[in-house]
């Protein structure tokens, strides 16, 4: 499914279309411009750590923590489309995201896709 990211994130990026497809239903690609990325590193918050392993005596959504991955991945994304609107690119297409942890208490999220053209 095609989607136009955030009306904040177009405001700032114009119309860029984001999809985890191979290509834009109804567009054809008439340019490929590459690989471009977005990525952020967050560390947990003590604060959010305490409530975290609270919860785990009770259950539930860790809503910290729902809400850093939330933050997360629009950052990602937002410096991704920074990506293909420097380049040219009006759509992004195979999006995916990946996690790493990159030290204690630290973890990476990582937006990708390929930049083109479509019409």
């Amino acid at each position: 499914m095609a989607s136009k990211y955030s009306d904040q994130a177009n405001s700032r990026f114009g119309e860029i279309i984001i999809t985890t497809l191979e290509g834009v239903p109804g567009k054809e690609i008439i340019e490929h411009f590459g690989l471009v990325q977005g990525s952020t590193i967050r560390a947990k918050h003590v604060g959010r750590d305490i409530m975290a392993g609270l919860k785990n005596l009770v259950g539930g959504e860790l809503k910290g923590y729902t809400e850093l991955l939330q933050e997360a991945r629009k950052e990602a994304v937002e410096r991704m489309l920074q990506q293909a609107n420097f380049v040219g690119a009006n759509a992004v297409v195979n999006v995916r995201f990946a996690t790493s942890s990159v030290a204690q208490g630290a973890a990476e999220l990582f937006a990708y896709g390929t930049a083109v053209k479509v019409q």
